[in-house]
This record gives structure tokens, C-alpha cells and sequence, in this order.
């Protein structure tokens, strides 16, 4: 057993329902991508529909991890559609499925991003996280390093918003 990565796979059908699924699933287990628990597969449909469009006609490309053939994890490498920051990157949408936490696949799947955009040839990656979830911990783990925090930025629920922090990691 074990995780398989693949980058830029074919968006049929049945990956595009697979990542709602995941996302639908990551996020009513709590997971910071977009959402607020409890979302339905219908909520997610229309931003999963953007990001497969921005996938599919590029500039973003996506990247899925597979376990005996089952999606269970993925990120979007989210281009910054400027050209006076080409030389990086930010990533959206980190997920690991629920019932596969514990299994290393966060750190793998990260890793392999960061071999990705070595490829490349980005100078660093930039990933946002919400606070309040300790997601700071996991990224700085990886090497990231806080460069900046939107105090209140995001509003999960009346009388509870959140930090949203910046994360960079040089690869150069």
C-alpha cells in the first residue's frame, strides 16, 4: 500500500466527481478548503467547476494522489496569472482524504508538489491557511515559513472570523 502521484491526469467525469467527493468529504471533517461544514456535494460543484475550467484550459494544473487506485488526495498549483510573479507558485485546495489521515500522505503529497515545482523551475511556493486550526504547525514542518497574516480575513460564521496566514517556502 501506498500513495501514487499523478500530475495534470485527465479531467473525465469520473475525477471530476471523485474530487467533489473528496472535497465534499475533507471539509465536513473540518478541513480549511473553501468551505464551512457541513457542505453537500451540490455546494462544492460550482467552485469545483471553476478550478476544473482554470485546470482544464490552464493556466492551473492539478495534482492527485492515488491508493490502490483510489483518489484520496490532490492540491492545485493555482498560477498567478501576473507576469511579475511567474518565477512562483501558490497552492489551493490541499486535501487528504478523512478516513486516509495518519498515513503520511499530507507530507507526501507536499514533497512532491515541492518536486514538482522544482521541475519546474518556480523559486517558491505560497499556500494560505486558515487560522485557528493549527495548519501553521504542519506547513512549518515542511520548511514553510510565516511571512504574513490577514487578521479576521476569513468569516467561518457570525462572531467567528479567523486569521487567514501566509505561508512561503524558497526552493531556491
Amino acid at each position: 500500500m501506498g500513495i501514487e502521484f499523478v500530475l495534470d491526469p485527465e479531467l473525465t467525469d469520473e475525477l471530476r466527481d471523485g474530487i467533489v467527493s473528496l472535497w465534499t468529504d475533507v471539509t465536513n471533517a473540518g478541513g480549511a478548503v473553501g468551505f464551512v461544514a457541513p457542505v453537500t456535494p451540490d455546494e462544492v460543484r460550482p467552485m469545483a467547476r471553476a478550478a476544473f475550467a482554470a485546470i482544464g484550459d490552464g493556466p492551473d494544473r492539478l495534482l492527485v494522489g492515488y491508493e490502490d487506485g483510489q483518489l484520496v488526495a490532490m492540491l492545485i498549483f493555482v498560477d498567478n496569472r501576473f507576469a511579475l510573479k511567474d518565477h512562483w507558485c501558490t497552492l489551493k485546495r490541499v486535501m487528504v482524504h478523512p478516513g486516509c489521515q495518519g498515513r503520511g500522505y499530507g507530507v507526501a503529497i507536499m514533497r512532491e508538489a515541492e518536486r514538482v515545482a522544482r521541475e519546474i523551475g518556480w523559486d517558491a511556493l505560497h499556500v494560505t491557511v486558515r487560522g485557528g486550526l493549527g495548519l501553521e504547525r504542519f506547513y512549518t514542518g515542511l520548511g514553510y515559513k510565516e511571512v504574513g497574516r490577514l487578521p479576521g480575513a476569513l468569516r467561518v460564521a457570525p462572531d467567528d472570523d479567523r486569521d487567514e496566514v501566509l505561508m512561503w517556502l524558497p526552493l531556491r
